[in-house]
């Protein structure tokens, strides 16, 4: 490895040229499920409460399976940057049966959605619209988890710019999409979280098929799709090995996030959705960081694949940088503007409008105070995930969000009746843990690759 190469300016500079394009695809992709949130939330506020329920269940279930997906980003990049087209080809396809696999199981769950929504204590109005939505939205989970392979696969072959195209391509036909079938424009009928649900439906469907074959083309030397219904098992294994331990880390955090949703439907309606829009608000900001925590995944395979342990540390530092950098941005945005911020998912003209507009400000005040750990613990998941360890730091998810910051939270915002305050403060806890435990195994234990 060169001097050049392995230099301060030449870190920053390649983690900036992968990191922008992910970036913003993590933006593009977001912003899909962003419009469904702000249209619903003009179309009415129960519609916009049933979706931050619907959502939640879709996103948990889509977070556990899409582990398989994100474990092709750095078994291809380790793969590429060594050269071995087998063990690229092995991990992608292997990834893509694990994912079907996984989302023909999850899509009943998501047709009886709504016992189980209103066995959790939420409105029986409220879960119904929710269960309307998933019936339709479900089904794209055989699209969605696939999408996660392929953008890992093109990511970690530094394609990330053709993803980012792509998503933005989508993204304004579900705006579109959006505009017609909730509303009923341009003489389509009006299906309020009906339509919004066709709406996604129809993109991830798209996507998945574009992103296809841009795949099969992007390295035809890996031959992708070449007897794809071979089993290969030893791949299988590899795949699932690694897989499935980061969709339960992703689980841990999304449930947390999700179990904070539930609280929130038992203070009521208005702080639902105003709960919702505040970690809408959070989660947009939030994109950035994983997109930069999976730049840094791909430059901490690429250096485990050369066994080089100078790149990785100093890759890893300029990615702490960078994260940092956006955390405290971050930080003075929801602290200086958090009534516009919030506004924007509101119509002017709902009744209910100031009343959730007050809750989201205090929300997105609490929420400020969670951006350095949250931005940490995110990348120091990626870094960890690019030298291939994910066991541990489940655990340390688990431990730190549901040990930890759940009954923080639940202590906070009922017994001490902070309400949502209280909540959103608990969850900032759980991941101040999990930066502090995560941030030092990579640096105790992971960046030792050199005899891995």
């Amino acid at each position: 490895m060169s001097q050049v190469s392995n230099s301060w300016r030449a870190h920053f500079r390649a983690t900036l040229a992968l990191g922008l394009p992910l970036v913003g695809g993590q933006l593009a992709q977001f912003g899909i499920h962003m419009t469904d949130t702000i249209m619903l939330g003009w179309y009415s506020i129960e519609a916009l409460a049933a979706m931050v329920l619907a959502s939640t269940m879709f996103f948990v279930l889509y977070i556990v399976g899409s582990g398989f997906g994100w474990a092709v980003m750095p078994m291809v990049a380790s793969a590429d940057s060594a050269d071995d087209a087998q063990a690229a080809r092995r991990a992608t396809r292997m990834a893509l049966w694990l994912s079907a696999l996984f989302a023909i199981a999850v899509i009943p769950i998501m047709m009886a959605a709504r016992p189980i929504l209103e066995a959790m204590g939420q409105d029986p109005s409220v879960s119904l619209q929710a269960e309307r939505y998933l019936r339709i939205a479900g089904w794209g989970m055989l699209a969605q988890l696939p999408v996660v392979v392929f953008r890992s696969y093109l990511s970690a072959l530094d394609r990330a710019g053709i993803v980012l195209w792509v998503t933005l391509a989508t993204l304004v036909m579900n705006a579109f999409l959006n505009y017609a079938l909730i509303f009923g424009n341009w003489g389509a009928p009006e299906l309020g979280i009906r339509g919004a649900a066709i709406a996604s439906l129809t993109v991830q469907l798209i996507t998945a098929v574009v992103l296809l074959v841009i795949s099969a083309r992007a390295r035809p030397d890996h031959h992708l799709l070449i007897r794809f219904w071979k089993p290969d098992w030893r791949g299988f294994g590899e795949v699932f090995r690694l897989g499935w331990p980061i969709g339960l880390t992703s689980l841990a955090e999304a449930g947390l996030f999700s179990a904070a949703s539930v609280m929130m439907g038992w203070l009521g309606t208005l702080q639902l959705a105003a709960h919702g829009i505040a970690l809408q608000v959070v989660a947009t900001i939030f994109m950035i960081q994983i997109g930069l925590s999976q730049a840094a995944t791909v430059r901490a395979g690429r250096a485990l694949g050369r066994r080089d342990e100078a790149g990785l540390r100093r890759s890893g530092l300029v990615a702490i940088g960078l994260s940092a950098s956006v955390a405290v941005f971050t930080v003075l945005l929801l602290i200086i503007f958090p009534g516009a911020l919030v506004s924007l998912f509101i119509d002017p003209s709902d009744p209910a409008r100031d009343a959730v507009l007050a809750i989201g400000i205090t929300l997105l005040a609490a929420g400020a105070v969670f951006q350095l750990a949250d931005a940490a613990q995110v990348m120091a998941l990626g870094l960890l995930r690019g030298v291939q360890d994910t066991r541990a730091p489940m655990i340390m998810a688990i431990v730190s969000y549901w040990v930890v910051g759940l009954p923080v939270s639940y202590v906070l915002g009922f017994p001490m009746g902070l309400g949502g305050v209280g909540i959103w403060l608990g969850l900032a806890s759980g991941l101040a843990l999990a930066a502090i435990l995560m941030m030092t195994r990579f640096w105790n234990r992971s960046v030792r690759i050199a005899s891995a």
